[in-house]
C-alpha cells in the first residue's frame, strides 16, 4: 500500500511517461494482464488507456489490473490511469 506521499511522487513521475498500456472494447483480458505483468516487471510504473469503445470506466480497468498484478493504482485522470508495482529484477539492475 502506498502512502501520499509516495503516491505524489509516483504522479508527477508519470506526467513525462508514454501511454503503453491500451485497453479495447475487449476490456481487462488474459493478453492485457501479461503485458501489464510485463511492463510492471520492467519499468515498475506503468501508464495505461481505456480507449473508447470499451465498455468499462478506466476506475474498473485499473482496479481490475491492480487485483490480477499485485500492482498499486496510483492515479486516473480521465481516459489514463497509472499503476505502480515494485520490481526486485529492476532494483537488482539500479
Amino acid at each position: 500500500m502506498l502512502t501520499s506521499k509516495e503516491r505524489a511522487e509516483l504522479r508527477s513521475q508519470a506526467n513525462t511517461l508514454d501511454t503503453t498500456l491500451m485497453v479495447g472494447k475487449g476490456g481487462v483480458t488474459e493478453a492485457v494482464i501479461a503485458e501489464a505483468e510485463t511492463q510492471l516487471e520492467a519499468r515498475e510504473l506503468v501508464k495505461g488507456k481505456v480507449l473508447e469503445g470499451a465498455m468499462m470506466t478506466p476506475r474498473e480497468v485499473s482496479d481490475e489490473i491492480c487485483a490480477a498484478t499485485g500492482a498499486d493504482g496510483v492515479a486516473v485522470i480521465g481516459t489514463k490511469f497509472v499503476i505502480y508495482r515494485f520490481s526486485e529484477k529492476l532494483q537488482e539492475e539500479r
